[in-house]
């Protein structure tokens, strides 16, 4: 063995070396076992993350070894008894962190599809209601008993392996040598590891299994923000700008308003439609759930009737794989530019948002939602944005049939809707309210009796009792004097999905939107290829609205027929869809065009040079424009 030929006690560092080896080796099998598809099995993509990965495992094993392997060399010949019971002790706790970490990872996978990454340094700030998730969607006593037996168990293993290694000392000056070697190790490892290291392959999931997730936190921690101008792909700053003014309808490609394409004078002919307007971004709904989109499972008959009486939108595409992306292009019309969503981003209040738009018209907007809204910053974004915010304080015991550590059940979130959406009806008040919900998600519980699926058995219960929820709420809304007058839409916030053999595959993006009013919109479908940034722009198209605009999206049914494409980000990667291909654009400036459907790269082409620009004009904008300030709502308009 390689330990065997180090020089006295440092064969105590090889043996913990390769036991971190191995428990990590045996982690990334697992995930890739975990994963549930062949791709990454194959030897072809499987040896390269074995060895990519174990590159990484020595870099993130130089911050354990370091102070260890100092403790190890500076204790005096002779003690060894009392050694081996220091280094013993402070290896259990160390087993015990590499157990938690390995169970943390899958538990991750299985939500996220991906090693950790800036949702996991989030996670450390919202504890109350991750743990609880943890709590409500696994059997905690089971899985902290595992956790504790196989702690244990590998505490006892090095035990064991290290007892021959306790005596034997190096003289002084080579010990010192050694010290400042391992000193200078973690320095060495964060100088040579770089994450595009593990991007070896076009499959992503074969990519992720590369990773470290010691290695992979840490670079979250410290990327969580990212300067598009510095780490992304850029083009003169007059260039993306004409650019852009050629792409967002009304905006200016030269003169003084191409200084900002997308502050525009937004004109509809006709009379106003003064609708009441409620729109309801659903929790984790992919398109796949409903029938019109194939499902044979009958999870959503009452949205599927929604669909049938209502105007469908068929090629919709989510922004992001969180709530506060979708939430960020519902409310913004932005492009969800890399790191944070700009609802959790500092200096994120008077900006021009669609509730603005509506308060200008003389509405109210309220922003309501069935968990605590200090979660992702929710109640601090849509207050200092102007919005009345409502979230589950404002219920009552009584009114609470069921909640869970992320909210209550929808049911009691609609009930909580219609009381106050009718308060402002007797006000003489016309309002925008954007309904938030929480049951579709992990744990999946919900109150008993409301479906044939019991709480807590899986997405499938998750998906029906949402469905049940909110044909439950139009149908009590059918009774209030304000619903011949209201206009619904009713769009999912991101999918259930993750990253999979691709880096952003347009299939995990795809998400329904009906927007549905007996008396005012005429049921159909509309087939246009869209984003979550064009949702707002067509519901104030659909009410006549003219009103100056800062947004970056389309209305779906005009400009969008003739300029069909859709924006989309992943953590680090953002992405812009258009005629069947995907660009990625992702930090120090790569640039990656792909088959929108299979991934395969695609040419250089003149179809790929000129979406490319598109991409950049959108993104690099959009960044310039938040940190400029051009977003805010008291910059006059141009």
């Amino acid at each position: 063995m390689i330990h065997r030929r180090l020089p006295g006690r440092l064969r105590l560092l090889g043996v913990l070396l390769l036991a971190f080896l191995a428990i990590n080796a045996v982690v990334r099998l697992g995930l890739a076992v975990y994963n549930g598809e062949s791709a990454p099995l194959m030897p072809v993509r499987l040896v390269p993350a074995l060895a990519i990965g174990a590159w990484f495992d020595l870099g993130a094993a130089t911050f354990f070894l370091a102070p260890l392997g100092v403790l190890v060399l500076a204790w005096r010949n002779g003690s060894g008894r009392w050694l081996r019971r220091v280094l013993l002790g402070l290896l259990l706790p160390l087993s015990v962190l590499v157990v938690f970490v390995a169970f943390s990872e899958f538990t991750f996978w299985n939500e996220f599809a991906s090693r950790f990454n800036f949702i996991a340094v989030d996670y450390l700030i919202y504890t109350n209601e991750v743990v609880g998730n943890i709590r409500e969607s696994y059997n905690l006593p089971l899985l902290l008993g595992g956790v504790a037996a196989l702690s244990l168990a590998i505490w006892a293993g090095l035990a064991r392996a290290l007892r021959p290694h306790w005596s034997g000392q190096a003289g002084w000056p080579a010990r010192l040598g050694s010290m400042a070697v391992l000193v200078a190790l973690p320095f060495v490892a964060v100088a040579s590891l770089d994450a595009r290291q593990k991007e070896f392959s076009s499959d992503a999931q074969a990519n992720e299994l590369a990773g470290n997730g010691y290695y992979d936190f840490w670079h979250a921690f410290w990327t969580n923000e990212i300067d598009y101008g510095r780490f992304y792909k850029t083009v003169p700053r007059e260039q993306a700008l004409r650019r852009l003014g050629l792409e967002i309808p009304g905006g200016a490609a030269s003169g003084e308003g191409a200084q900002r394409p997308f502050d525009r004078q937004v004109v509809h002919p006709g009379p106003v439609k003064r609708l009441n307007v409620v729109m309801v971004s659903v929790e984790s709904f992919s398109a796949e759930f409903m029938s019109a989109f194939g499902n044979r499972k009958g999870l959503t008959p009452r949205l599927d009737r929604l669909a049938d009486e209502g105007l469908l939108f068929t090629r919709l595409y989510a922004t992001g794989t969180r709530t506060v992306r979708g939430l960020e292009a519902l409310t913004l019309s932005v492009p969800p530019t890399p790191g944070h969503s700009i609802v959790k981003r500092p200096n994120n209040d008077e900006l021009f948002t669609v509730g603005e738009v509506f308060k200008a018209q003389g509405y109210e907007a309220l922003y309501l939602y069935g968990g605590y809204g200090y979660f992702d910053n929710m109640n601090a974004f849509y207050s200092g944005n102007g919005y009345t915010v409502i979230d589950r304080t404002r219920l009552d015991k009584a009114d609470i049939h069921f909640e869970n550590i992320w909210g209550v059940a929808d049911e009691d979130l609609f009930t909580l809707s219609l009381r106050e959406l009718d308060r402002r009806h007797a006000a003489g008040k016309p309002f925008y309210a954007h309904v938030m919900t929480t049951s579709n998600h992990r744990p999946f519980t919900y109150p008993e009796g409301r479906i044939d699926i019991p709480s807590k058995t899986g997405r499938d219960g998750g998906v029906k009792y949402t469905d049940y929820a909110i044909g439950d709420f139009i149908d009590r809304a059918r009774a209030k004097p304000w619903f011949r007058d209201t206009m619904f839409v009713i769009v999912a916030d991101h999918t259930h999905k993750g990253r999979g053999q691709q880096e952003l595959p347009i299939a995990n993006y795809h998400i329904p939107m009906i927007i549905y009013s007996p008396a005012h919109v005429k049921p159909g479908r509309v087939e246009t290829i869209a984003s979550q940034i064009d949702v707002s722009p067509t519901v104030l198209g659909l009410l006549g609205m003219s009103y100056r605009s800062r947004f970056f999206g389309q209305d779906i049914l005009r400009e969008g027929l003739t300029h069909q494409r859709a924006v989309m980000a992943n953590y680090q990667t953002v992405g812009y869809y258009e005629r069947g291909r995907t660009v990625e654009l992702k930090p120090n400036g790569r640039v990656r065009v792909v088959d929108a459907l299979t991934g395969a790269p695609m040419p250089d082409d003149a179809l790929s040079r000129e979406l490319t620009q598109e991409a950049i004009a959108y993104y690099q904008v959009a960044s310039e424009a938040y940190k400029r300030g051009d977003l805010k709502l008291a910059l006059p308009f141009r």
